[in-house]
């Protein structure tokens, strides 16, 4: 009996100990060095691809985000700052979708078939809404200019990128409402149109928020 208890204790002892070792090392110690050989490596993507402007972190080149009015008392939704390039819709094109307003708690597609009712719909009231506020004076927004990313949320909701035929609709409006030449806004989105990864990886893509920060110092002077 007594041989037995204390074989028993041993094995115990010897589970605990390693336990409490692989516990330090995998728990601790591990932990600690991929984060400090990340934060060595790659800094900027170890701390969440942050974007700083005016000495502030105002976002992630990760993340998408909106560009929007304060809402006014009433509002169920807030009204687009026609100001700034407007990024792709999130999933809160209904009342009903995952996700609103590119809200990073849930990330998630409507998913709604193609001949869903609501979503047919959400799509023709968006591309509405794109035609009339990005048609200014002596530019005229056609149906068929409008790319499927201006009318359409991507599979997470979250999409920070536009495309660059969704970014050029906007040039006009967004010279009209800051004051500046088409040429000047044209050259903005180009200087911030990113290629295919590879040269053949993709698609080219443009981030809104570079964009817009680049458009606030461009205002700026």
């Amino acid at each position: 009996m007594n041989n037995s208890a204390a074989n028993t204790g041993r094995v115990l002892w010897a589970g605990l100990r390693a336990l409490l070792v692989l516990t330090v090392i995998t728990g601790v110690l591990y932990p600690l060095a991929v984060t400090g050989i990340a934060q060595l490596a790659f800094p900027g993507k170890a701390n969440g691809s942050e974007i700083e402007s005016g000495g502030r972190v105002v976002g992630s080149e990760l993340i998408g985000q909106t560009y929007n009015l304060p809402m006014k008392e009433g509002e169920e939704t807030a009204a687009p700052d026609l100001k700034w390039f407007q990024p792709r819709p999130s999933n809160g094109l209904g009342s009903n979708s995952v996700n609103t307003q590119y809200s990073i708690i849930l990330s998630g597609a409507t998913n709604r078939s193609g001949d869903n009712e609501d979503l047919i719909q959400w799509v023709k009231d968006a591309k509405a809404a794109v035609i009339k506020d990005n048609s200014v004076s002596g530019y005229k927004v056609k149906p068929s200019d409008v790319p499927a990313d201006a009318v359409t949320s991507s599979g997470s909701g979250l999409d920070p990128h536009i495309s660059p035929e969704y970014a050029e609709l906007q040039v006009h409006r967004i010279a009209e409402k800051n004051h500046l030449t088409v040429a000047q806004v044209d050259k903005l989105v180009a200087d911030h149109t990113d290629g295919r990864i590879l040269g053949f990886v993709g698609e080219p893509r443009v981030n809104v928020l570079q964009l817009n920060i680049a458009l606030k110092e461009l205002t700026k002077g």
